[in-house]
């Protein structure tokens, strides 16, 4: 469900803000109701102490007190009573405070006061109802600004909510107008403290989109440089085998026409092997016997090791077993085992070794040949770098294959000198099964 932010915080804003103006009307509405109704006993305390007059009113024949004062506005009535007399509907003995009284005419307030130096009662009488309606109006007088008021906040409300959220407007339509190919970092000098560290975040990661689109540019257009090589001296060598008169000569100018395509053919390997790792899923994980896996490998390439005279062995020094993809464990092992075959020495020795250290399975394949300066172990891993004195002739994507690999896994591939004789030592290191930590092993 979509959810807008702005519609959120305006709802959100204008309730608070309407149910405390509710909560200090209702309290205003109380407030003035009281001091409108204090306001009148007052009135009415006011009207007996000075409606009494000087002398005393002579009512003894009088079937019932008639007032001295009536208001029509106020419907204030004010009566004067010689010594005890009183009128029909009030009770006897009534002492001189207020009173509120149920007749005929309805419910009034009464306030009595008596005057015994002058020996009579003064009676100031008032409807509640009208006592009501007063009050009431001046609640509603109080009232009506602060209703007024309410459309007007929240269309503040809006407004200043909808201004505040501007920026991030502004920096969605610099997003979208940005070219894929060539991403700029945005600004945040107008942004607010609260979505700074957001669109820093953004800033970061179209810095790696635009160092990942350089990587991919300078691949691309190495590759396409390797493949050109290949390419035209496979071409060469056509021609060259169509002009061959005997079978001789043909079969002569066959045989390089055919090392031509099988280099083409392991370029091309390699170079989709690269590109299924950097764009591929994550690998779906099983439980790897590494002893087995580099038989395998060595049963694989115990031809290329013949061919040079190489002694191809493996030594095992602990059982290890790892949660991993083994296809692409496969990947990591073989490239790492090819790159010793290829330029190791020829007659010397190629070990695949196999240990344990606490937590982690190390895997290592180890020559003696004339190893890689310590300067250029990073720099070799990248796509289509070659040692310049490399023996022999290379792609310089096999160690770019086995650290993308080793990467998807989990682990750590280091290359290091080996400790007791020149030579290079191909290492591998992932944390074995059963092992507390999820975190990759440290390099």
């Amino acid at each position: 469900m979509n959810r807008s932010l702005q519609r959120r915080l305006t709802l959100m804003l204008g309730g608070a803000i309407l149910l405390a103006a509710i909560i200090a009307t209702l309290a205003v509405v109380v407030m003035v109701y009281r001091e409108a109704a204090e306001f009148q006993d007052d009135l009415l305390r006011q009207v007996a102490a000075f409606g009494g007059g000087s002398a005393p009113v002579d009512s003894a024949r009088q079937a019932e007190p008639r007032p001295a004062l009536s208001d029509p506005d106020s419907r204030i009535t004010l009566i004067r009573l010689p010594g005890d007399r009183r009128p029909a509907w009030m009770p006897a003995e009534l002492t001189p405070r207020f009173h509120q009284l149920e007749t005929h005419s309805g419910p009034l307030r009464v306030f009595v006061r008596k005057e015994e130096r002058l020996g009579r009662t003064i009676i100031a009488a008032q409807p509640t109802e009208t006592r009501k309606e007063i009050a009431l109006g001046s609640a509603v007088q109080t009232l009506v600004p602060m209703l007024l008021l309410l459309p007007v906040i929240a269309w503040l409300i809006l407004r200043i909510v909808r201004n505040e959220l501007a920026p991030i407007g502004d920096l969605a339509r610099h997003l979208d107008a940005q070219p894929a190919d060539r991403p700029s970092p945005m600004v945040d000098r107008e942004v607010p403290d609260e979505v700074r560290p957001f669109v820093q975040a953004i800033n970061r990661l179209l810095e790696r989109v635009a160092e990942l689109v350089q990587q991919q540019r300078r691949f691309i257009a190495d590759a396409a440089h390797e493949i050109r090589s290949p390419l035209t001296a496979l071409s060469v060598q056509a021609q060259n085998l169509s002009r061959a008169h005997t079978p001789e000569s043909m079969r002569e100018r066959l045989l390089p026409l055919q090392a031509g395509i099988e280099r083409a053919r392991k370029l091309t390997e390699q170079l989709l092997s690269l590109a299924r790792l950097q764009s591929s899923a994550p690998p779906t994980r099983a439980v790897v016997d590494v002893a087995a896996l580099a038989r395998e490998l060595i049963a694989e390439h115990l031809p290329q090791a013949e061919t040079r005279g190489i002694d191809l062995g493996l030594e095992e020094g602990a059982p290890v077993h790892i949660a991993a993809d083994p296809a692409t464990l496969h990947l990591v092992l073989r490239n790492g085992l090819e790159n010793a075959l290829k330029y190791g020495r020829a007659g010397g020795q190629v070990t695949v070794r196999i240990d344990a250290d606490r937590d982690q399975a190390i895997i290592e394949v180890i020559d003696d040949g004339p190893g890689i300066p310590a300067a250029e172990r990073i720099s070799v891993m990248e796509p289509f770098h070659r040692l310049q004195h490399a023996g022999a002739a290379g792609s310089g994507l096999g160690l770019s294959i086995a650290r993308e690999a080793a990467v998807r896994l989990g682990g750590v591939l280091e290359l290091a000198d080996r400790s007791d004789r020149p030579g290079l030592t191909f290492r591998y290191r992932q944390l074995r099964m059963g092992s507390m930590t999820n975190s990759p092993p440290s390099p």
